[in-house]
Parts: structure tokens; C-alpha cells; sequence
């Protein structure tokens, strides 16, 4: 006698070998794929640490002072925190997976500075982080953040992603070399030269107007680059102990006559009473004088 359910078993024991096979291969795949993953994770890890340490910054920055204006002395202000990775070089096969999984970042840059490893960080592709790189080596400047934002590969979307990244320091006017100040907008070599010629003979500038203090360096001129510059605290001028002719060398004073008179002052008049408009009241300093020099760093009697 036949039997008749030889067939229909068959065709179940099939369909049963086929799914097995078919989770099977899909298991084969999936560990292939993860020994592939596995087997470059670790490799780029090897690379990278057989090169050089990436490093990692944290550091504590005013907020609002990346292009701000300068802060007066004595006033606080919080800090806030930022992280900076500096990459090390490391190999080709390193680099080329970096590229190829990498993320777009936000961190505080100086556009003057700043790596074109870091501008492709930023979400600059890398012909275009080697633009912004080729105009600076030409000795393009970006002074302000608005100037970074013309720039013809900062496109609106980028510049209003990173506008409160950009830091770009103040110029300090004790500090500044000539290069430097030549720099700013409006200055030129000669202008620079007046500069640090005139810094050396205040002992250093007590606050940026004294800029107009230097002759034809008009209000337009100083108004060009007053958000640019700030003053670190200068070397406190010694009014109350200087011998008179040291004091006549001083831009507010200019007169040996004034310097006389204000030892004499010192000689006669209590030392709770060394002021500065007391000079002015005394008839010893002009009114202009006296309001110049009242704003300077002056050493406590």
C-alpha cells in the first residue's frame, strides 16, 4: 500500500532546513559585519595611540567677551567653561575614518588661528576651511565677528551657528607690538610708532582715549577701533614720591614749574590730602590736566 503522507512531510522537512539555513546566513552575516566594526574600532585605536595622545582643553572664559568690549578694572564678572580638542597628526588611516564618521562641532575659535583641522571640525568642508586659511596667509584679517560672517564660505546658516563661538581677543595697548597695532583700521607704521612711543612716556596707557592724546589722532580715528583695544592695568605712576624732575616728564604735568610746585605740595599739605583735584584746586594742574590725569593709575601716597 502507498503511503500518501511521504510527500507532504518532505516539503515541511524543506521549508524547516530553509529557515535554518536562512537565520543561519543571518547570524554569518551579522558576526561578520560586527568582526569587520570590532576589527577596525581597534585598529584605528591601535594608530591612534601609537602616534601621539589627541588632547582635550577645559578652560574658563568671560561670556560675552569673545569681541566684546574690555571690562573696567576691579568689575566681575562669572565665568564660563569651554572644551578645546587640540588633534595630534596621526596616520592616514586614522585621518581618513576621522573624515568619514566625522561630527559637526561646536566649540570657541579665534578665526584669526584657528586649525584647518578645527575649521573642518566646525562643519567647514575641507576646500573651504583651506580658503578661509589661504586668505589669512595672504594677510587677511578678520577683526570682528561680522567680518568672519563676509567671508564667501560662511554661508548664513554656518555664521548664525557660530556667532557665539567666536572669540576673537581684544588688542591689548600695553602689550600690542608695532605689527600688531598696524594692524587695526586706520593706524598704518606711523601711527603705531606714536603708539608705543607715547606708551613709553605715559608708563603705560591707563584707558584707550588717551590714543587722541597723540597728535591728529582724531575722535573718527579712535572710534574706528575703540572695540578692538583695552588696557591692561599700567605700572601705577608714582605722583606722591617722584623727585620733580621725574615728574615733568609726564604727558598731564609738562612743566617743570607744575613738578616743583607739586613736591611743594607734598611738603605742605597732609598726606590725607594728596589728591589728585587738589592739585587741580590748588591752581597746579588745569582743569584738563587734572581730569586726565585723575583717570590714570596713580600709586597710593
Amino acid at each position: 500500500m502507498k503511503n500518501t503522507d511521504s510527500a507532504p512531510q518532505q516539503g515541511r522537512s524543506s521549508a524547516a532546513a530553509f529557515k535554518v539555513g536562512a537565520i543561519a546566513l543571518a547570524f554569518l552575516i551579522i558576526g561578520y559585519q560586527a568582526a569587520i566594526f570590532t576589527t577596525r574600532a581597534a585598529r584605528l585605536r591601535l594608530e591612534a595611540n601609537r602616534d601621539h595622545p589627541d588632547t582635550v582643553f577645559v578652560y574658563a572664559v568671560p561670556p560675552g567677551g569673545a569681541g566684546g568690549s574690555a571690562v573696567p578694572a576691579g568689575t566681575a564678572r562669572p565665568a564660563e567653561t569651554t572644551t578645546v580638542r587640540r588633534n595630534a597628526p596621526h596616520s592616514g588611516f586614522v585621518e581618513q575614518y576621522r573624515r568619514a564618521t566625522r561630527r559637526v562641532e561646536n566649540f570657541r575659535f579665534n578665526p584669526n588661528t584657528v586649525s584647518v583641522e578645527d575649521l573642518i571640525r566646525l562643519g567647514f568642508s575641507e576646500k573651504q576651511a583651506q580658503s578661509i586659511d589661504n586668505y589669512r596667509a595672504a594677510g587677511g584679517r578678520f577683526r570682528r565677528r561680522e567680518d568672519f560672517a563676509r567671508s564667501f564660505v560662511v554661508a548664513d546658516s554656518v555664521y548664525r551657528r557660530l556667532e557665539r563661538f567666536i572669540d576673537i581677543p581684544l588688542l591689548d595697548l600695553n602689550a600690542a607690538d608695532s605689527a600688531a597695532l598696524d594692524a587695526l583700521p586706520g593706524i598704518g607704521p606711523y601711527y603705531a610708532k606714536q603708539i608705543i612711543q607715547y606708551r613709553g612716556e605715559l608708563g603705560g596707557y591707563s584707558f584707550p582715549e588717551q590714543l587722541m592724546d597723540i597728535y591728529r589722532f582724531d575722535r573718527e580715528k579712535y572710534d574706528a577701533l575703540a572695540d578692538l583695544v583695552f588696557c591692561s592695568p599700567p605700572q601705577p605712576f608714582a605722583l606722591w614720591s617722584l623727585p620733580a624732575d621725574s615728574l615733568a616728564s609726564h604727558p598731564y604735568i609738562r612743566s617743570r614749574q607744575a613738578a616743583r610746585s607739586i613736591v611743594l605740595f607734598r611738603d605742605n599739605t597732609p598726606r590725607e590730602g594728596w589728591t589728585v583735584e587738589a592739585l587741580g584746586a590748588a591752581g597746579i594742574l588745569s582743569a584738563e590736566q587734572t581730569a586726565k590725569l585723575a583717570r590714570c593709575a596713580i600709586a597710593e601716597p
